[in-house]
């Protein structure tokens, strides 16, 4: 299994927020206060290295899904290739609002 996500690891928060529209129900639905919290990141919610960060990330995702490391096989590197450039790496795709 792959998995991808963003986090932010060390920005300015209060200038996400002026960046970013997060609207009150987009708050309400993740059960956020305040658009400041939703951007807040990792450094500041820790107090840990990125190193550190990365390290408990890998321990969490070993624990609860039993990760093991692997190599992808050529058909899957060739697939993901293809989603990245036909799906992913489309304007349509990086530039919706949903």
């Amino acid at each position: 299994m792959l998995h991808h996500v963003t986090m932010a690891y060390d920005i300015d928060a209060d200038r996400m927020t002026e960046v970013l529209r997060i609207g009150r129900e987009k708050l309400s639905d993740k059960g956020t206060k305040s658009a400041k919290k939703r951007v807040d990141p990792l450094r500041r919610q820790t107090g840990l290295p990125r190193e550190a960060v990365i390290e408990r990330m890998i321990a969490s995702f070993r624990g609860r899904y039993g990760l093991s490391e692997g190599v992808l096989a050529e058909d899957e590197l060739t697939r993901a290739k293809e989603l990245a450039e036909t799906k992913f790496g489309t304007a349509e795709w990086t530039a919706r609002v949903p």
